[in-house]
């Protein structure tokens, strides 16, 4: 899946150093859930044992890189895919030096695409924090619309914040 500013691909072995980078950015663990590091072994065997079968593993990852050169960007995923109601939940990461350049978006339209066409999926949704003004931004532009609000659910230091539960229709 590409276009010609970014290339949707499976992960690589090679990807490794630049995974631990990303998941191991402790500025991102309260958007991801995160609550300890990362060691290189764990990330060598989730890439050994990731397969693009989502159908067995519900879930798809892949990483976002630049269609002229490579250079990784970011990654996008299906999670909690349920065939039954053809319906999954989607992540998206961009790296900070990529972000509000486009790369969000051209991901979406590039993995929307693969999940209507070639899935048959019917429906995504996200879980973004009310505080997160531009992923909230970009998921409503591109026609993600709230479905629900749940309160206090991500914490935060010592406090909790409220999340919003976005849904698109493809």
């Amino acid at each position: 899946m590409h276009n010609d500013i970014i290339t949707l691909r499976a992960l690589e072995p090679t990807d490794l150093d630049t995974l631990y980078e990303w998941e191991n950015d402790a500025s991102l663990w309260a958007v991801t859930d995160t609550v300890a590091p990362y060691s290189r072994k764990v990330l060598w065997q989730y890439l050994e044992n990731s397969t693009t079968d989502i159908y067995t593993n519900r879930a798809l990852r892949l990483m976002i890189v630049s269609t002229a050169d490579g250079t990784p960007m970011g990654t996008i995923d299906f999670f909690n895919y349920d065939p039954l109601n053809n319906r999954a939940e989607l992540g998206l990461f961009i790296a900070a030096e990529h972000r509000g350049k486009g790369v969000g978006r051209q991901a979406l339209e590039l993995l929307c695409d693969y999940a209507r066409n070639h899935i048959g999926m019917r429906q995504l949704h996200i879980c973004v924090g009310a505080d997160n003004e531009p992923c909230l931004k970009l998921f409503s532009d591109y026609g993600f619309v709230q479905a629900g609000v749940l309160k206090d659910w991500i914490k935060r230091g010592r406090e909790y914040r409220d999340a919003v539960i976005l849904q698109y229709f493809l």
